[in-house]
């Protein structure tokens, strides 16, 4: 498994530890991923995906899994999560017509 945000494309960074006397050593920043189960009131559906922290808080901000999969940017996303936001946009849009209709 990749160190890769699923949602956010956070992923593993280079940098130094810096000791008291200033040597500087190289190392890795690892995102804090953890595997979580997101269920989307669209779909009436829940996915499991691996995501950050920071993901986890967005989400929550944003109001749900379904308002954050459809402000995300698609080249962030994984393609489990490209496909998702691919199919919950089109469950909308007939939504959307059958209200319209109706």
């Amino acid at each position: 498994m990749s160190r890769i945000c699923e949602l956010t494309g956070k992923t593993v960074m280079s940098g130094h530890k810096v000791s008291h006397s200033e040597r500087k050593t190289n190392r890795k920043f690892l995102p804090n991923l953890h595997v979580v189960t997101l269920v989307s009131d669209i779909m009436n559906a829940s996915y499991h995906f691996r995501i950050c922290t920071r993901a986890l808080k967005t989400i929550e901000i944003k109001g749900g899994f379904d308002g954050f999969i459809l402000g995300a940017k698609k080249s962030l996303l994984s393609k489990k999560a490209q496909l998702l936001q691919k199919q919950i946009v089109e469950r909308m849009q007939m939504i959307e017509k059958t209200v319209g209709a109706a």
